[in-house]
């Protein structure tokens, strides 16, 4: 294609090889990890919503008169937590863009912005995995939580998983967060909605049954649910393994739905000149 033919506005590129996807997204996810490191705000929301989580789930696992739960309890608070550093994260992520101005050129660049999201919201699933971390040694050093996984090995391969999945889909919500100029509006309401659904703290079975599909249509789910089975006693191996093939599976949907409509959300950007702020 020459660049005559080229789409208006967006200089023709070399096809993006695998060595050179995994490298963009490799030194994507580093930038913004480092980029979130530095900031006040991302560092006091990752540092005590984890921990405010955690303290909330345990009291009302007690209240409820099973004290024997909170490993469940923490691992929930946990999973939690890396939702929301998901979330908001990378719906700030692209309301910083939008207001430093680099939006546009993000979207004209040559590379794709699925593949430019991409590193942002696997990069707040990283930064998220500390909610894990600490939810869990809050809950042992504070209110004696045993920490005795029924399948440890399987649990450190769960929690990777079950990042790729949150990362999954807040790719998805990333093309919202593009054509919407207050992407900080919709993740405020889709925190509790969906870690409910995905039965992070609270058992898919005690929804309405009709939320029952939308349950299963959401990678988080099954990446909760691989997290969970690892840790938690009564379990098999084999169940563990269905799950993260689940988790797998549905976040490569998510994916190739997030490409799809981020090209249909970015065409529709470019027509209606709504990337930038004025």
């Amino acid at each position: 294609m020459s660049a005559a033919q080229a789409a208006p506005g967006r200089t023709p590129a070399r096809p993006l090889g695998p060595h050179r996807v995994l490298r963009l997204i490799g030194v994507g996810v580093r930038t913004h990890v480092g980029y979130m490191s530095r900031s006040p705000l991302e560092i006091t929301f990752a540092v005590l919503v984890p921990l405010v989580y955690a303290t909330l789930a345990v009291y009302l696992f007690r209240a409820g008169g099973d004290p024997e739960r909170m490993l469940q309890a923490s691992v929930g608070a946990g999973l939690m937590g890396m939702w929301a550093s998901v979330l908001f994260g990378s719906g700030g992520a692209v309301q910083n863009q939008r207001w430093l101005g680099t939006l546009e050129t993000l979207v004209a660049a040559p590379t794709p912005l699925s593949l430019t999201l991409l590193p942002i919201t696997l990069a707040t699933a990283v930064v998220g995995t500390y909610a894990m971390g600490a939810t869990l040694l809050w809950g042992a050093l504070l209110f004696g939580t045993p920490l005795d996984f029924a399948h440890p090995a399987l649990f450190l391969v769960a929690v990777p998983v079950c990042v790729l999945a949150l990362g999954m889909t807040g790719l998805l919500l990333a093309a919202t967060f593009v054509l919407m100029r207050n992407a900080n509006a919709l993740a405020n309401t889709l925190d509790h909605p969906i870690w409910m659904l995905s039965g992070m703290l609270v058992p898919i079975t005690a929804l309405p049954v009709w939320t029952h599909p939308l349950s299963w249509a959401l990678p988080t789910t099954w990446g909760a649910r691989a997290v969970q089975a690892a840790a938690l006693p009564g379990h098999p191996a084999s169940e563990v393994v269905r799950h993260l093939a689940l988790a797998v599976g549905t976040g490569l949907g998510h994916l190739l739905l997030a490409v799809a409509a981020l090209t249909w959300v970015e065409r529709r950007a470019r027509r209606a000149a709504t990337l930038a702020l004025t």
